[in-house]
């Protein structure tokens, strides 16, 4: 008896931080604008991204060519920044012409915060950026959004250079 009253308070307890978690309000902003190394300093930008050719069987293998496929995000945000549209915009072209190709989008975290808190902002990174390739287009069929949270860090540290190229959402061609 004892041992179940404990089970309940800690399944209340577990889905009463959960609750607190709304996924369903991701912004998404439809802007356009160049694409921003993270941590760039003085300014790198690309200036432009390369058409997609999405006649060519080997470049659609892995997506399109010359396309980064990474979205970097501020600090506890999972607002897609400006910066990042013409990489979105890149991807959403490709997986319209190409209806078969499926994509995961993978939602992460820098290190600082707890786990259940940097998975569901994980989430919301990813969720922001699948709604992006809906608004354009893309069929939900073919995005599917998972989070990594803090687990899967591109660099290793404990700085703000590290921290910027963690919170990221990637995109992957299956």
């Amino acid at each position: 008896m004892k041992h179940r009253v404990f089970l309940g308070i800690a399944l209340a307890a577990a889905l009463a931080g959960c609750s607190s978690v709304k996924l369903d309000d991701v912004p998404v902003e439809n802007r356009t604008g160049s694409a921003v190394a993270p941590g760039g300093t003085g300014g790198t930008t690309q200036s432009q991204v390369a058409p997609v050719r999405a006649d060519d069987a080997a470049s659609s293998a892995q997506g399109p060519q010359n396309v980064a496929r990474i979205v970097y995000f501020d600090y506890d945000s999972y607002v897609i920044k400006p910066e990042f549209q013409n990489l979105i915009e890149a991807h959403a072209r490709f997986l319209k012409q190409n209806n078969g190709r499926r994509i995961v989008i993978e939602g992460h975290t820098d290190e600082r915060g707890g786990r259940e808190y940097n998975l569901a902002l994980g989430q919301r990174r990813s969720e922001a950026v699948r709604r992006a390739l809906g608004i354009l287009g893309v069929g939900d069929q073919q995005v599917e959004a998972v989070s990594f949270g803090k687990e899967k860090p591109a660099v290793p540290g404990s700085d703000e250079r590290a921290w910027a190229q963690n919170r990221r959402a990637e995109i992957a061609y299956r």
